[in-house]
């Protein structure tokens, strides 16, 4: 992969343009909704990543005010348990080889290549990348970096903090619950070392930031994605700089890539179903989230509807020995892509009642520290952008009073007493959370949830003003039950009109 530096020398693919470069710091919020996030548009940034500890406790000095890794550090102060490493020599089905190993084990192999392996750079050690470290949830107190106002409407881990993905038992075993603890990773590599081609977990958005080194990205736009996959729209190109097929894959050549380089501190904005292929110029680290929020939200249903039209064919034959047969589906699903329908619209339900419980009192002027139009249009937005997406699921086999009827008992309990979840620990944690992102995007006020008492009594909205606040009451009496998707579009009705 070294015929990658400068820039790609010796690609194989057509590139057409690169991706824009702004100044984070002369972007506004609304300006950044309108340009990139909607239209769904990659955009790399600067400035945002100045007062970030890991730009000084994980590097090192190095030549021309470059950076490099402190592995030391990193061998010293995180010596986790077992990190995942891919081994960027070894294909296994669509991605690396992977292995677990300790920090000190990754370290070490890298600090033996350096001090003895050939200048080539294509011995064992030099191959292995550090991935999918899940570094927030194993080292909480330590505060590497703060999120840029951009990307914090994450509802994914917004969500994840607060509540499992998977709610039946047949599905929430021990690995999937480490598995899907959360989506903000650090990745680790050397020079040469690289990400086949891919698009995001569940179609997401993704945030990327370099404390150190260089990256080259080429990317796909989603409107030529067909063009990488076979003629039966079944497997994808694994590297576009190999010796591509035309037999397999005919209209491989016809695609035109845009491209990038991301140099130390910038941060890339990778939009929902953007084809990219990534390669470390240098030894680098970066920081990466994959999130959703209500811009994106179609795209999560289109692909986990399209992974369980995949899924119910593969066992189609089965059927009618099968017991449950749409729950064998759903749990195929949640294996195959991390998510089924019933944990969607669990998480859905969620976010429909934590958008009504703010966009009621921010209708209240007297009751609330802001009214601003932006904030109610957003709320509106998300609640329109849900209700888009439930009227499709309505029609989903998984839905059908059949299926519901035995839905397993921890799916029904997490989806249908509205009251329940309102009282829950994990809503309320959840509902706040949202509530003080937004202020934070509204209004420039950030206030740490964990100053304030998850356990108090009443309201945790950040723009209540009231100590005797009723919403919630209001948002139980619209709807007591929610038993399907159906019920779910009509409370977010009830909600708006009530305007």
């Amino acid at each position: 992969m070294d015929q990658m530096d400068g820039g790609g020398a010796g690609r194989r693919v057509k590139v057409v343009g690169k991706v824009e470069r702004l100044e984070g710091q002369s972007l506004t919020y609304p300006e950044f909704v309108d340009r990139f996030m909607k239209p769904n548009l990659p955009v790399l940034l600067t400035g945002l990543t100045s007062s970030w500890s890991s730009c000084e406790d994980w590097t090192l000095a190095g030549p021309d005010d470059r950076r490099r890794p402190n592995l030391p550090f990193f061998a010293q102060n995180f010596s986790s348990p077992r990190v995942q490493v891919a081994d960027c020599s070894a294909r296994e089905y669509t991605d690396h080889k992977r292995l677990e190993m300790s920090m000190q084990e990754f370290v070490d192999h890298w600090v033996r290549n350096s001090n003895t392996g050939s200048n080539s750079g294509h011995c064992e050690a030099s191959s292995l990348y550090l991935k999918d470290w899940h570094f927030v949830k194993e080292y909480p107190d330590y505060v590497a970096y703060t999120t840029p106002p951009f990307f914090v409407d994450d509802w994914l881990n917004m969500y994840l903090d607060s509540h499992p993905m998977h709610r039946d038992s047949d599905i929430a075993n021990h690995k999937n619950e480490v598995n899907c603890a959360d989506y903000r990773f650090v990745y680790i590599g050397a020079k040469g070392t690289w990400t086949p081609l891919h698009a995001d977990v569940f179609c997401s958005y993704s945030w990327s930031a370099n404390v150190c080194g260089r990256k080259l990205w080429l990317f796909l736009a989603p409107s030529q994605s067909h063009l990488i996959f076979d003629r039966n729209l079944r497997s994808s190109v694994y590297d576009i700089n190999e010796d591509v097929s035309e037999k397999q894959f005919p209209e491989f050549n016809k695609a035109e890539w845009i491209e990038c380089i991301q140099e130390q501190n910038e941060i890339i904005f990778v939009p929902s179903g953007w084809y990219h292929q990534v390669y470390n110029l240098e030894d680098t680290i970066s920081i990466n989230h994959n999130w959703f929020n209500g811009y994106n939200l179609h795209w999560v249903w289109n692909l986990l509807h399209e992974d369980y039209k995949v899924a119910k064919e593969y066992i189609e034959d089965i059927r009618d020995i099968c017991g449950n047969f749409e729950a064998l589906c759903q749990r195929n699903l949640a294996a195959n892509t991390g998510m089924n329908f019933y944990d969607f619209f669990i998480f859905l339900t969620r976010f429909v009642l934590a958008n009504v419980i703010e966009l009621y009192h921010i209708q209240e002027p007297e009751d609330a520290k802001h009214n601003s139009p932006e904030a109610t249009h957003h709320y509106v937005y998300n609640l329109m952008q849900i209700r888009e997406v439930a009227s499709k699921m309505i029609s989903a086999e998984a839905f059908s009073i059949e299926n519901l009827c035995v839905v397993s008992e921890g799916n029904r309990s997490a989806m249908s007493d509205v009251t329940k979840i309102l009282k829950d620990d994990g809503f309320r944690r959840l509902w706040m959370t949202l509530s003080e992102v937004y202020e934070y995007i509204h209004n420039g006020q950030r206030i740490l949830y964990e100053m304030r008492c998850l356990n108090q009594k009443g309201c945790l909205s950040a723009t209540c003003l009231k100590s005797d606040c009723n919403v919630v009451n209001r948002i139980d009496f619209l709807m007591r039950e929610i038993h399907g998707p159906e019920d779910l579009v009509r409370l977010i009705d009830s909600a708006l009109h009530e305007r």
